[in-house]
């Protein structure tokens, strides 16, 4: 019997750059995550260790696919006054058709997984409110919001000792 591999997380390179910019969500989710084009350089302006950019995979070999990207943000200063460190979920984007599988829940454990290591006890996301944003999807994994925003954005935490929902 074989096992199906499970999705899993790669470096942007050269090799799988246009793959990671040609993932794209579905139309009315535009508006609320950048595209990844935009996300790479976003991370390619920031100080080194800042952005963690990866592209999510699903399958092996010549059945390996492009299903999404994500990018962390790691200790940035969230009120630019050097008061405020956190770490959390900075992008996600899914394929459109490829979104309802699991690969979002992969993509928060697996910021989940690295934010533990470096021994972060917060997971923070933010996201735009709506009837087409991904409210119900983080509160769902355990995520609340905090009571603040960002921009036009709600934010929301996780305490990692607890873990997804």
């Amino acid at each position: 019997m074989t096992s199906t591999p499970a999705p899993r997380l790669e470096e942007v390179t050269p090799g799988n750059f246009e793959a990671a910019v040609g993932i794209s969500v579905r139309p009315d989710q535009e508006h609320a995550v950048s595209p990844v084009v935009q996300c790479l350089a976003e991370a390619y302006v920031r100080p080194a260790g800042v952005a963690w950019p990866r592209l999510i995979v699903d399958g092996d070999g010549e059945s390996a696919r492009p299903v999404g990207f994500l990018m962390a943000f790691l200790d940035i200063d969230w009120n630019d006054d050097g008061t405020l460190f956190r770490s959390g979920l900075w992008r996600l984007n899914i394929a459109a058709d490829e979104q309802g599988k699991g690969y979002g829940r992969f993509a928060v454990e697996a910021v989940a997984a690295e934010l533990r290591r470096r021994g972060t006890e917060r997971l923070y996301v933010t996201w735009h409110p709506g009837p087409t944003g991904p409210e119900g999807f983080y509160l769902g994994l355990g995520f609340r919001k905090t009571g603040e925003t960002s921009g036009d954005q709600t934010v929301g935490v996780l305490d990692l000792d607890q873990g997804l929902s």
